[in-house]
């Protein structure tokens, strides 16, 4: 068990570390449509390229950070009935949803999309629009990204079945890192706490 709470532990830090990063494909997709809004208004002029590259990027960001959605819960939930569950069935419903759900439909995409990416870049598709990019590098997210998810569906199914034998924390507690809003929060209030004047020290 402890060598498997490891491999869920590197798996944690390898999504955790994608999902931190993936933001800059979002920063780039925005700096790449305010450019190509500019360019296209100031001087008339503008390209396919442009905007699908942008499509290109919002799919990566999508796509690899499915699994860093998965490790903070963040996935829809339909809890109406769940919620009533006690703890330990609760477990059990996500350990059968990650192995037998979520585990076949990741394999049974990797198995029909690596064919089409590997043909893709074998005939160097191009995009059938006019000044339009070539084809395989997008298609090189959904696997990657697939891949990702899939392996923090084995992460979480670890995590439960160690909390079932008493060896890990609860898997459906509150999770320890703290959300983009609380961070956010911190630094205003730090901000804000270094704007006001020291107090003088009494004589």
């Amino acid at each position: 068990m402890q060598a498997l709470l490891k491999l869920s532990n590197g798996i944690d830090a390898i999504n955790r570390f994608v999902g931190k990063y993936s933001i800059w494909l979002i920063f780039a997709a925005t700096f790449i449509s305010a450019a190509n809004a500019i360019v296209r208004k100031a001087f008339d002029n503008s390209s396919n390229a442009f905007l699908e590259v942008q499509w290109y990027l919002f799919a990566w960001s999508f796509l690899i950070a499915a699994g860093y959605t998965l490790l903070n819960r963040e996935h829809v939930r339909i809890d109406v009935l769940n919620s009533r569950l006690s703890k330990k069935t609760q477990v059990w419903i996500d350990i059968i949803g990650f192995a037998f759900f979520l585990t076949p439909l990741c394999i049974t995409i990797l198995v029909l999309s690596m064919p089409e990416l590997i043909q893709k870049y074998q005939s160097a598709e191009m995009s059938g629009n006019s000044g339009g990019l070539i084809r395989w590098p997008v298609w090189a997210a959904i696997p990657v990204g697939i891949t990702l998810l899939m392996l923090q569906g084995w992460s979480e199914i670890i995590k439960r079945i160690a909390f079932l034998a008493g060896k890990g924390p609860d898997p459906m507690g509150k999770l320890a890192d703290k959300t983009a809003e609380e961070e956010l929060m911190e630094v205003l209030r730090a901000t804000e706490k270094a704007k006001k004047p020291a107090t003088a020290a009494p004589h």
